[in-house]
């Protein structure tokens, strides 16, 4: 579990857990390379978001390439194998990866993913995936993305909302703690 947060309390949390697998401020090329190395992230910072899907500061976040990763996601969540993932990409980049061109910054939009086959964990049965166009206006999610692609060569990431089994996004620390100790994240 990762943290970037102005929360006043979040040191005192999470220095008295004292558990390695959870960090605190960890920068976007490190996230990046967490992730490319085949390990979902739990993301949790900044203001929450508004609407109906997390775009990157209440997020899980895997990479789109992996064949077993709608699985692993699953499990985390706790949900059935059926449901479909969002991704989140650079904006610049939309049209690279999906039959869409411009903006779609709060991933209300389903767009034809153009190599269905190579990024398997987003691509919902129809060959879609619901995605979210990321600008530069959101420093650290955009530069979490461009650096993912520097590792991987794809400014792309599977990104699902910070919750399981029904509950609602982790909108306080504490939420996002109780996740992740009641989940398998």
């Amino acid at each position: 579990m990762l943290f970037r947060s102005n929360d006043i309390d979040i040191n005192h949390i999470i220095s008295s857990l004292n558990d390695e697998s959870i960090q605190y401020n960890v920068s976007p090329d490190q996230v990046a390379d967490i992730i490319a190395d085949k390990n979902a992230v739990a993301l949790f910072q900044g203001r929450s978001e508004s609407g109906p899907r997390a775009l990157g500061n209440r997020s899980i976040l895997y990479d789109p390439r992996d064949p077993n990763g709608k699985d692993i996601v699953n499990q985390f969540k706790k949900r059935e194998w059926f449901r479909p993932f969002g991704a989140s990409i650079i904006e610049e980049d939309v049209s690279k990866y999906f039959y869409w061109n411009g903006p779609s910054e709060y991933m209300l939009y389903v767009a034809d993913v153009l190599e269905p086959d190579r990024f398997p964990a987003i691509t919902h049965v129809d060959g879609t995936c619901r995605m979210q166009t990321v600008s530069k206006r959101h420093e650290d999610y955009y530069q979490l993305l461009k650096e993912f692609g520097k590792i991987t060569g794809v400014p792309m990431l599977l990104n699902t909302s910070l919750n399981y089994g029904g509950k609602p996004i982790a909108g306080r620390t504490s939420d996002a703690l109780e996740l992740y100790h009641k989940s398998d994240l």
